[in-house]
Parts: C-alpha cells; sequence; structure tokens
C-alpha cells in the first residue's frame, strides 16, 4: 500500500512539473512572440523609403526657402554668413586655429602649401577647460585659451615661427548667430554647457583679441564661426566644387555656399556667394519618421518639441534610442530574466560608440554585443537569439539616422539646382561619418537609391580634411593673406611667456589637460568635435535617476 502512494505521488509530481514545464514554455513562446511584435512595428514606424525620403528633402528645400526670404513665417531659421570665411586655394604658410568646443578647446597648427598639395606639419593638442573657469565668464574662457596657446606657440614657434600680426582661426562647436552687420562678431545663441552668465550679445570675436593681447600673442581673430564652416573651408580650399559641408556626430548641423541675390540684402555686400548656416538640427516635417520611443525622449529632454531632426540623427540620441526600445522589451517581454536590469533604467547610458561596437560586431555568437551589455548595462547572460534583436535594433535606429542625413543632403543639393548637370562635393565631419562604417554606408546608400546611377555620381560626399577641428586651419588662412616669417608670433612687451616660462608653467598646462595622449585624442575626436555643440548634453542631467 506504501509503495503504491509512494509511486502515484511520484506521478502526480511528475505531472505537475510537466504540466508547470509546459506553462513556462507558452509563456516564453509567447514573450517571445511579443518581442518580435514589438520590433516589427519599431522597424515599421522607422522605415525611410525612397519616397518618404524625397518627401523629407522636398519639404527641407521648402522650408529652406522660406527662411532665407521671410523668417517670420518658419520655426527653421538659418543664418547668412560669410564666403571671407572661405579660402581661394592659393593661400599658403603656417596658420594657427582654435576648436572651441562645450568643456575643452582644440589649438592646431598646420602648414599649407597650396590645393595641389596635402596638410603638412600638424600640431594638435587638446585642453580641458577647468569647471571653475566655465562657470566664470567669457572673459574667463578665453583668457585661460589664450594663456594655453600661448604655451603652444611657444613649443611649436621654436622651429617654425609664425608672421606678426597674423590672423588666428576660431572655430565654436556650438550654435553661433552670426549677422551680416560685422564679420568680426560672433554673437552667441546660447553656450551649451557653459555657465557663462554674460555670453549674450557680448563681442565674442573682440574678447578674444583682447586676451591674446594680453598673453603677448600677437594674433588676431576676424570671426567666430561654427566649426561646420571651417570644414566647408577646408572643402573649399582643395576644390571650388565643395558647396556644402555636414557634421555628423554627437550634434549635427549643416553649411551650404547660397547664391547671394536670393538673400535679402545680400546684394549689399558685393558678394556673388554667401555661406548659410542652416542649423539643421532644428528642421522639422511630418514626414519625418518618428516612434513612440522618439516621442517620450523629446518629452523628457530639456528642449521638447525642438530640434527634432537633430534627436533622430545625432550621435548623442541614437544610443538613447536604441536603450528605450530595450527597456520596453525588457519590461513586457523579460528578454533580459525576471527583473528589469537598473542600469537599463538609466537614461543616455548606451553611448553611440557602444551601439557602432554592437551594431557592427560580426563574430558568430555575436560575442560584442554581450560584452556591451555586460559593461553598459551589467547585463551578465544573454541567448543568442537576444543578442541578435540587440543588433537589430541598433541596425533600425542607425539605418533610419543615417538615411535621413543623405536626403537632406540631396535636399540641399536640390535647393541649389546641383544635382542634374553639377558635380558638387559636399565635406562630413563627424564620428558617425568617419567611424561608424555602417552608418556612412546607409548615407551613401540612400543618396544613391534617390538619385540613381546617372545621377549619384553628380553629389561627391567625401570625409573632411585635416581631421576633427581642422577647419580652424583654413578659416585662418581665409582671414590672413600674411605668409609664414622669421618673426616671433609674440610681442616683447609684456610678455606672458617669459613668466611661463619662468613659473615652468608649460607642465602644468600638461596636467591641466595638454597631455592628452593619442587614444584619448582619437577617442575626443571620434564623438566630442561639433557634436558636442547643439546636442543637449543637459538631458542627461537625469542620468542619476531611474525610469520607472
Amino acid at each position: 500500500m506504501r509503495k503504491e502512494v509512494v509511486v502515484a505521488t511520484a506521478v502526480a509530481t511528475v505531472a505537475v512539473a510537466g504540466v508547470v514545464l509546459v506553462r513556462w514554455r507558452k509563456r516564453d513562446e509567447r514573450r517571445w512572440r511579443q518581442t518580435q511584435r514589438i520590433l516589427r512595428k519599431f522597424a515599421k514606424d522607422c522605415a525611410t523609403p525612397v519616397p518618404k525620403l524625397w518627401h523629407v528633402a522636398f519639404d527641407l528645400v521648402s522650408d529652406m526657402q522660406t527662411s532665407l526670404s521671410d523668417q517670420s513665417q518658419t520655426d527653421f531659421v538659418m543664418h547668412p554668413c560669410y564666403t571671407s570665411s572661405l579660402p581661394h586655394g592659393n593661400e599658403e604658410g603656417l596658420y594657427y586655429g582654435v576648436n572651441l568646443r562645450e568643456d575643452n578647446f582644440l589649438m592646431l597648427r598646420a602648414r599649407l602649401s597650396g590645393k595641389s598639395e596635402p596638410i603638412t606639419d600638424m600640431e594638435r593638442e587638446e585642453v580641458l577647460i577647468p569647471p571653475e573657469v566655465i562657470s566664470g565668464s567669457t572673459k574667463d574662457v578665453f583668457d585661460f585659451i589664450a594663456l594655453k596657446l600661448a604655451i603652444f606657440i611657444t613649443t611649436n614657434a621654436k622651429e617654425n615661427p609664425i608672421a606678426p600680426k597674423g590672423k588666428l582661426g576660431f572655430t565654436v562647436s556650438f550654435p553661433l548667430l552670426e549677422g551680416p552687420a560685422s564679420p568680426t562678431k560672433g554673437n552667441v545663441i546660447r553656450w551649451k554647457s557653459f555657465a557663462v552668465n554674460d555670453a549674450a550679445g557680448k563681442e565674442l570675436a573682440n574678447e578674444v583679441n583682447a586676451a591674446l593681447e594680453k598673453h603677448g600673442i600677437d594674433l588676431q581673430v576676424s570671426a567666430l564661426v561654427d566649426a561646420t564652416i571651417g570644414d566647408l573651408a577646408g572643402g573649399r580650399y582643395f576644390n571650388k566644387a565643395c558647396v556644402a559641408a555636414v557634421t555628423l556626430g554627437l550634434a549635427t548641423n549643416a553649411v551650404y555656399v547660397e547664391s547671394a541675390h536670393v538673400i535679402p540684402n545680400g546684394n549689399e555686400f558685393k558678394l556673388s556667394e554667401m555661406v548659410i548656416d542652416m542649423q539643421w538640427g532644428n528642421f522639422n516635417t511630418p514626414h519625418l519618421p518618428i516612434t513612440e520611443f522618439d516621442m517620450a525622449l523629446d518629452s523628457e529632454s530639456t528642449n521638447p518639441g525642438s530640434r527634432m531632426f537633430e534627436k533622430l540623427i545625432g550621435g548623442m540620441y541614437l544610443g538613447e534610442v536604441v536603450r528605450r526600445v530595450l527597456l520596453k522589451m525588457a519590461k513586457e517581454t523579460a528578454i533580459f530574466g525576471e527583473t528589469v536590469p537598473s542600469k537599463l533604467k538609466t537614461p543616455y547610458t548606451l553611448r553611440s560608440p557602444d551601439m557602432a561596437a554592437m551594431h557592427q560586431d560580426t563574430t558568430e555568437n555575436r560575442d560584442t554585443v554581450q560584452e556591451k551589455l555586460l559593461e553598459v548595462f551589467g547585463i551578465a547572460s544573454s541567448t543568442p537569439s537576444v543578442r541578435e534583436i540587440v543588433a537589430e535594433i541598433c541596425d533600425i535606429v542607425a539605418e533610419r539616422g543615417a538615411r535621413l542625413a543623405g536626403a537632406c543632403i540631396v535636399g540641399i543639393m536640390k535647393k541649389r539646382g546641383r544635382i542634374n548637370e553639377k558635380k558638387s562635393v559636399v565635406k562630413v565631419e563627424g564620428g558617425l561619418y568617419e567611424h561608424y562604417r555602417v552608418f556612412r554606408n546607409y548615407l551613401h546608400s540612400s543618396v544613391w537609391e534617390m538619385l540613381g546611377n546617372s545621377l549619384a555620381d553628380n553629389v561627391m560626399i567625401e570625409n573632411s580634411h585635416g581631421g576633427s577641428g581642422a577647419g580652424a586651419i583654413f578659416v585662418a588662412a581665409a582671414h590672413s593673406h600674411v605668409h609664414e616669417s622669421i618673426t616671433p608670433p609674440f610681442s616683447q612687451r609684456n610678455s606672458t611667456v617669459d613668466q611661463l616660462e619662468m613659473r615652468d608653467d608649460h607642465q602644468m598646462a600638461s596636467k591641466v589637460g595638454t597631455g592628452q595622449n593619442e587614444t584619448a585624442e582619437d577617442d575626443s575626436i571620434f564623438w566630442n568635435d561639433q557634436m558636442e555643440s547643439t546636442a543637449e548634453t543637459s538631458d542627461q542631467s537625469g542620468s542619476g535617476s531611474s525610469e520607472e
């Protein structure tokens, strides 16, 4: 009797276990189907077929025309600049430049030998700006830059002195309003992370020049220009067919050369062409493929309703969209286990370089995907199927962003009437284009699909010359006709350099940030560029909080 009871109990236990196992299997299958539904819907909402791309391109052309004729009729406001920022290709000599970012700046020196010769003697040094300087005034910021520039020039001028009263190219990796009133004034629209209290309305070029004079540097800034204009200057130096430049990094911008006669009051400057700073991150149209995840990202940002185009293509936001999709799946389908990983709830945890690494993982089992899931989100294990899902989400987000960027490049060429008969060069700078191979390929393929074999060759998209920040060198060349000289670049009166050498300040500067190694500089070039400019990095201010 007892044996029969034991057997019956065992049978019942096995039966119960079998039922539970079946239920678990059905639950897992149900969850996986839901995961697939979320993925399919997301892919559908992000789709960018060629007809949609043309809608986007034509909407951009319409907004460009409206902005040039009557800015009061559109939220998309473009800013005319000066073709004096563009060189002719015959400038020669040794030039210095500064590229100011949001919490650091890049100092450059290079030799130009004409458009048929490459850049030589390139030296670059990145310097972090201390928080106490950033929190001060514009005068404090420019004084710090001049101090470090004095050291940089002294070090390099021992072998390659430059002419006195030359021009210093100064590019800024965040929005500038350079109105037509005076090409020597750079009026700030906003400082990204700078808490500079008196920035608005300052004549920044004059402040820079005052700082340079204070530290005995016989260089002058003619104008502060957007870093993307510097990239256009570099392209124009080597090829007059270069009519536009685009930055694709943490943030994004585009500039192009426009006929002066279509710009109100443009002819009064006696120029046939003017440079237009598009600030195309502000572009918006109902034809943009915006998903529920993009809407949530926008509503929780510090600038809801603004810079929608940038939030779709900027490297600042690509990884964040991927994270939000993964979070929805983790909550609704438990793809990472019954407990949602805490780090997955933290906004802006996934950077675009990590997204690119997962996306471009070609190993059989997506080993890099697993490494990044552990490194970024603390997810210790995942199935190969889940890792494929992660890679596919990255692909959807990157493809959408790249194809939209390509469509708007086509839109610029369409506006200028340069698709059917003229060959045009568009220079592109930024980590997304330079280092994210799949993103770059998607961008090129979108242009080819839109224009077809017969016309695609008329729009040549190329990487910018000299790397990140190098546009400042070409701006200096455009603003200066002074060739190199053996005369030292410092006035002997009130020379700061002597004081610096006495205090051995060069070593101190290395500690502050001039001692960046090549690896650190490459990482900065990958994602800082102009990219750090217009992206709302303050969106990350809440990164310490978690989404519920």
